[in-house]
This record gives C-alpha cells, structure tokens and sequence, in this order.
C-alpha cells in the first residue's frame, strides 16, 4: 500500500517541482499571477463600479413617468448648477475645508509631542490612545456624541454646573453655524467629524514629524533662529507632506460621509445625504450619479494642485 502511494506522490511531486521551476525562471509571469486577483477586484468591480456611476450620470429621468431615459445628455448635470443643488455643493465643500483645518490645528500639536518627546511607554501610550477610537463601532460612536450634544445632555450639563449656559446660549445663536441645541447645530457636526478623522491627521503628521533631523533643529538654533522662526522655516515646511496627507483623509472622508449628517446637525443636506434621498427615496438615479461625481472631481481638483506645489515629493 505504502508502494502504491508512493508511486502516486511522485508524479504529483514532479509536476509540483516543474510549476515551482517555471515561475522561479519567469518572475514576471510569477508577478503577473501574485497580482491577478487584486487587479481583478480593483479593475472588475471598483473601477467597474465607478464607470457604471458615470455612465448613469449621463442618463436623465422622465418627469412625467420617472422613468430614466437612456440617452446621452447633460441635462442631469446641469441641474447640479441650480441654485439649490449648488448650494448644497457650496455647503459640503465648506464644512470639509472646516474640519480639515480644526483637525490641523488640534492634530499638530499631539503629533509634535508624539514625535519629539514621547518616548517608550509614555508613545506606546500616544498609539493606543489615538487608535483606540478606531476600535469601537462607527454607529455607537455617532449616536454617543449625539447624547452628548443634546441639550439634556453632559456638555450642556458641565455648562450649566460651571455657570456658563448663557456662554453657550451665545455660541447656538450664532447666525448659520449654531442651532436650538448642539446635537442639532453645524458645530456638533464639526465636532463629530473631527473626533472621528482625528487619528487619520494625527499619525501622518506624526510619522512627517519624526523624519525631521534634530540636526536641522540644532543648526537653526546655533544660527541665531528664533523658536518661532525655526518652527515656520523649517518644522513646518518638513511636515507639510504629512499634513498634506492627513488633510486629504479628512477632506475626503468628510465630503462623502451622510450618516454623520443624519444623526447630529441641522436639517440641510450635504452631498452624501442628497445621494442617499435622490437614489432611494426619490429614485432619481441619474441625479445620484450626477453629485456621487462631484466629489470625485473636486477631490481631482486637489490632489492637482497638491501635486503642482510639491506637496507629495517627501512621502
């Protein structure tokens, strides 16, 4: 029996042994077969997906019927020009350029005590405490905040044990961006998007930050360089590609999120949240597509003009 299986393994083995020789000697054909199924799944279904997207942006939708019309026009795109289809462009664009910069300003200074002081268990530290929100469930995050925005909730709380409600009162009349309570208002939507894209600016910067030579910091104090001036002439410039990086992670995540919206904030839609309306509720599919495609250029927009000033040549 054992004869028998043996003489069945060889033929396996030799076969084995010739495949295993024909990829050793043609490593690009080797490559070509490591690469097939992700280039399958990227080429078929994402990019397939998106072509499909665009392909329906081209449609319209008959007004009487609201049956789409499958003939090429670009009638559905020009609606986005509207007035009120602008607007809500405007608005998304706005928001995501605020919660980029709230997150540079927050991120940089953890990500500069992460790099040049934290050592050992003090950075290990630094790692669990920005990830650790990564951790936990999308959702419970979202509706967590919502709590605590409420006005019932523990900020309005706080404000109201400190004796600094009509400090509040004052931020939620503020005209456009405030609200009857937080959880209702453009600033408890900022405030959730920032602690949910924080790690996604922090760790960028923090990686840009530890590529800085405590040389280079070293040489600009013997030269006479102020604090100030060796921060803006040489940190800052080094840093930028991380900052860079981290901006567009926050840019983008912000400008296609719509649970966000639909849980904490005003009633004003944003981009995600009309994709949502306009292919399920109103099932206007071509207009769906129309703004799923405005975020995608204006992310090609700047990532060119990122791309032109140098911003990607240190990553």
């Amino acid at each position: 029996m054992s004869a028998a299986a043996e003489i069945i393994r060889e033929p396996r083995d030799s076969i084995l042994r010739r495949i295993s020789d024909v990829l050793t000697a043609h490593h690009g054909f080797y490559l070509f077969l490591l690469l097939l199924p992700p280039l399958l799944w990227l080429g078929v279904v994402y990019l397939g997906s998106l072509f499909a997207l665009l392909a329906e942006s081209f449609f319209s939708i008959d007004d009487f019927s609201g049956v789409v019309v499958r003939q090429p026009t670009l009638s559905t795109y020009a609606q986005l020009f509207q007035s009120a289809n602008f607007a809500i462009i405007e608005r998304t664009v706005a928001l995501a350029l605020a919660v980029t910069i709230l997150a540079i300003l927050a991120a940089f200074p953890i990500a500069y005590y992460a790099a040049r002081y934290a050592r050992g268990r003090m950075k290990a530290a630094f790692y669990v405490a920005i990830l650790m929100p990564l951790w936990s469930s999308y959702l419970v995050k979202v509706y967590a905040w919502k709590l605590l925005l409420a006005k019932e909730g523990a900020i309005g709380w706080v404000f109201d044990h400190i004796g600094a409600t009509p400090v509040l009162d004052a931020i939620l009349n503020l005209p456009v961006i405030g609200g009857p309570a937080l959880s209702t208002s453009y600033i408890g939507m900022v405030l959730v998007f920032l602690y949910l894209w924080i790690p996604y600016m922090v760790l960028p910067v923090q990686a840009a930050l530890e590529r800085v030579p405590g040389s280079l910091l070293e040489a600009s104090g013997d030269l006479g360089a102020t604090p100030r001036q060796t921060f803006w002439k040489v940190i800052l410039p080094l840093a930028a590609p991380g900052v860079v990086a981290g901006a567009i992670f926050t840019f983008s995540l912000t400008l296609g999120d719509y649970i966000v919206p639909e849980i904490v904030g005003p009633s004003s839609l944003i981009l995600g949240q009309v994709v949502y309306v306009q292919q399920g509720t109103a099932g206007n599919i071509p207009l769906a597509a129309a703004f799923s495609v405005a975020p995608i250029l204006i992310m090609g927009v700047l990532l060119t003009i990122a791309k032109r000033t140098g911003a990607f040549d240190a990553l």
